[in-house]
């Protein structure tokens, strides 16, 4: 039977289109997340890479670089690479024009916008291809910040914070909301009273004054953020939960459960809880877009993650100035990036509560 209403509800939710390219996206944004340092151009860690002399370039800009390499640079393996970045193993020295003349290259070293010095570098000629070791052609499809780091790729590993702060918070909201509104509901009595009062307490408090609140007495750091974001979401998933077992406690399977003697912590696990599962996996969902928007607000303020560390909420605040000038890119697309992963997750969350409505039928 639980079988047959699984296939039904994931029946409903593929017919419904607009949920399907939310998912994709979702799908396509935590594998880029996942792989951001070996899909983006800047691998260093944070993308971190600063380049003052070409800072606040227009999306599509291409640029040459000497690599003048380092030495005694530790190999990083496969799995490092994936979850820090590497440190670079040459200094890239941006530049108007590179030649290589007998054992020495010729570079034109860009200062400023319309200004190059002349540096030569001395190179190994016994290296079978010297342009291809020495020379890097980059173009920024972005354009670069105002320190001139690759926006793509600070973009890209930025969404790594947003689905990670997503994810924390979803857990601990869900966890803490359903355990307090399951026991809530289901004891009732003084138990009932003494957690609504709990509850109603933490609901009149805004959102950002309680993230300001913990964040003052923990202190600042990248998972204090997290964890304090997951702290103060947890009251609507509660109020939920309580709501749905409530009337859930009362039917007829649950007093039989009570009447053969059934612990209480047996029939809320594996009588109760399964039959909440819906609710509850929509409301994650939204969670996850608040999440995002509150990450996204505190790192604008100064009060989320803190630099070099990349973070959507962060960019806009290093770049929003540039809207008025002729570099509105830079602070416009975190923006966008924000506004359709929160988008993509409130019409996913729309379409699973539809597919997991009980009363739907299939057209």
């Amino acid at each position: 039977m639980q079988q047959k209403i699984q296939n039904r509800t994931w029946l409903r939710f593929k017919k419904n289109k607009t949920a399907i390219v939310p998912l994709y996206f979702i799908l396509l944004t935590v594998f880029v997340a996942c792989f951001a340092y070996i899909l983006s151009p800047d691998s260093s860690p944070n993308a971190n890479t600063i380049q003052l002399e070409i800072a606040t370039q227009q999306p599509g800009f291409s640029c040459l670089f000497f690599k003048k390499y380092k030495e005694n640079i530790p190999k990083t393996h496969f799995l490092k690479t994936l979850i820090f970045g590497k440190k670079p193993d040459a200094e890239l020295i941006s530049a108007t024009q590179i030649t290589a003349v007998g054992d020495s290259m010729i570079v034109m070293h860009i200062i400023d916008e319309k200004l190059t010095e002349r540096l030569a570098f001395p190179i190994d000629n016994n290296i079978p291809d010297i342009n291809k070791h020495y020379i890097l052609k980059r173009t920024f499809y972005l354009g670069t910040d105002r320190y001139g780091r690759d926006i793509l790729s600070r973009l890209m590993i930025g969404a790594r914070v947003s689905l990670a702060v997503g994810f924390i918070a979803v857990i601990l909201s869900i966890g803490i909301g359903v355990l307090l509104g399951s026991i809530s509901a289901y004891f009732a009595g003084y138990i009932d009273w003494v957690i609504t009062w709990f509850i109603n307490v933490i609901w009149a408090i805004p959102t950002l004054l309680l993230v300001f609140s913990i964040t003052s007495v923990i202190g600042k750091g990248f998972w204090i953020i997290f964890i304090s974001i997951g702290l103060t979401m947890w009251v609507g998933t509660a109020r939920l939960i309580r709501g749905q077992v409530l009337s859930l406690k009362e039917l007829e399977y649950i007093q039989v459960a009570k009447t053969m003697g059934f612990s209480s912590w047996r029939i809320i696990t594996r009588h109760i809880l399964p039959n909440i599962m819906g609710p509850s996996i929509v409301m994650a969902a939204s969670n996850f877009a608040t999440a995002i928007l509150i990450e996204a607000g505190l790192s604008f303020l100064g009060i989320g993650v803190q630099p070099p560390i990349s973070s959507w909420g962060l960019m806009i605040k290093e770049n929003y100035n540039f809207i008025i000038t002729n570099r509105p890119m830079l602070a416009i697309v975190p923006g966008i990036a924000i506004m359709l992963i929160v988008l993509a997750f409130n019409l996913l969350g729309n379409a699973l509560r539809d597919a997991m409505d009980v009363k739907g039928s299939i057209k």
